[in-house]
């Protein structure tokens, strides 16, 4: 027999892990509905045509196919064996597989508007919490499941709605106490080097190339970008733009060299300007970076394009996301914009856990222990145990009449701040002997005083 295992790149979580992700979650959450946004889920399964095409060469090589039903029929099996070989070529056969996991929450939800948009309220603004599946190679903070958290806004052109984007991030992260730096390109500059480089059918070959430049480095990004045709004074055009550094305003200076008298690349800067300057007199403005390196090397974003990186910890982005204002238009329902960010859920936790950010509080479950020392002891327990637990104090009666010492080792281990002691004495007077476990301090109490005690 087989030890028990996990596939690669997935985990279980204890108590004190859930609860701090719960803590993660809650807190996006809250801020998510102050902001107007409303939940929504979709299926953990999409049809494959509408996941593939969608995430560029790189993000369709990592979503994952389910065959599909009956293979276990000879003559389906003998088939399904024949177009085995397109699958690993990276061609699609129905034949085998129709469906796959999904691969973000973004494709999901734009399916949903498509089917749904004649009901919808617009703008129509949503959040959505669910885990997501990649085929990719497990990692440092690089899971193949993991959980997303999305706020996307629909119907509407406004970069207000950039701008509540970035507000919404930077409150999330304060709240969490997580100094982070959120990073803002426009895909509209980055299609304008691509018409400078050589015309917008090198837009694709330079974005992914530019994506993997905090990978792989300057020089190897030239590599690539050699290979996929692009010339010796192409290549140093965008060597030239991956070097722009300083302020945000010594950043639009020198990109506006570059960008010249092209009309998308400066109608990409306009509009980043015009969001960064919303910000210029908040908390938020200490946080925003114009880096025209991002990338983002999904194909559907259209305009302003965000990243977030935690400060001070070794770790990927947290966030991203941007504009996409034909999104559903793959699905032939034209002309409905959207903009939508991502938080990184499983990263942010690993971040957290890093820098020591958790407050003491959140490993709390069980606030009070009441010891088990008989049969008429635990019945007087067990009724102020519920009459506390309508309270809203969570408690626990130990399950069994066991030395003090098995019983205190339970509260130690579980991490439970009180333990209330009924003996027989107690019994007869209608009293309790409360501990704080964690000071050593004890007291006597009436039953109707230790309803009304502060846990």
């Amino acid at each position: 027999m087989s030890k028990p295992s996990l596939p690669q790149g997935t985990r279980d979580f204890s108590a004190s892990v859930v609860r701090k992700r719960n803590y993660i979650f809650q807190t996006i959450r809250s801020v998510m509905e102050s902001y107007g946004f409303q939940p929504l889920e979709t299926p953990a399964m999409e049809n494959l045509d509408t996941l593939m095409g969608k995430y560029g060469e790189e993000g369709d090589k990592l979503i994952f196919k389910i065959l599909n039903n009956g293979l276990d029929n000879p003559a389906k099996l003998d088939q399904a064996k024949l177009e085995f070989d397109k699958i690993l070529a990276g061609k699609n056969t129905k034949g085998l597989t129709e469906r796959a996991l999904r691969y973000d929450l973004t494709i999901p939800f734009a399916r949903y508007v498509a089917m749904n948009h004649a009901q919808l309220t617009m703008p129509f603004k949503r959040y959505q919490i669910q885990p997501v599946w990649r085929a990719d190679r497990p990692q440092k903070g690089r899971y193949r499941e993991f959980y997303q958290c999305d706020a996307d806004v629909v119907g509407s052109y406004s970069l207000l709605n950039e701008v509540e984007l970035a507000n919404l991030y930077a409150e999330v992260f304060k709240q969490l106490g997580v100094d982070v730096t959120i990073k803002m390109n426009n895909r509209k500059i980055l299609a304008a080097l691509a018409e400078i480089c050589g015309g917008a059918d090198k837009m694709l070959d330079i974005t992914v190339a530019i994506d993997k430049l905090d990978k792989i480095g300057i020089e190897k990004v030239k590599e690539e970008l050699s290979g996929r045709g692009l010339n010796t004074n192409q290549i140093n055009t965008i060597e030239t733009y991956l070097q722009i550094d300083g302020t945000n305003e010594e950043k639009f200076i020198a990109l506006k060299k570059i960008i010249g008298e092209n009309e998308t690349g400066n109608k990409g800067i306009a509009e980043l300007e015009w969001v960064l300057k919303y910000h210029q007199h908040n908390f938020v403005s200490k946080h925003l970076q114009a880096d025209f390196t991002l990338a983002r090397g999904l194909n559907y974003y259209t305009g302003i394009i965000f990243e977030v990186k935690a400060n001070n910890a070794q770790m990927g982005s947290i966030g991203g996301g941007g504009r996409y204002d034909d999104l559903t238009g793959t699905f032939d329902v034209p002309n409905i914009p959207g903009v939508g960010i991502s938080f990184g859920v499983d990263r942010i936790y690993d971040v957290m856990e890093e820098l020591q950010l958790f407050p003491a509080e959140v490993q709390t479950g069980t606030k009070v222990l009441f010891f088990n020392l008989g049969d008429a002891e635990s019945r007087a327990a067990y009724t102020l145990v519920q009459t506390l637990r309508s309270k809203g104090i969570s408690a626990e009666l130990y399950h069994e009449n066991s030395k003090f010492d098995k019983q205190f080792k339970y509260a130690d281990k579980k991490q439970i701040p009180y333990a209330v002691i009924i003996g027989s004495k107690e019994l007869l007077e209608n009293s309790v002997v409360i501990k704080n476990l964690m000071t050593g301090e004890q007291q006597n109490l009436s039953n109707s005083e230790l309803l009304s005690f502060a846990f």
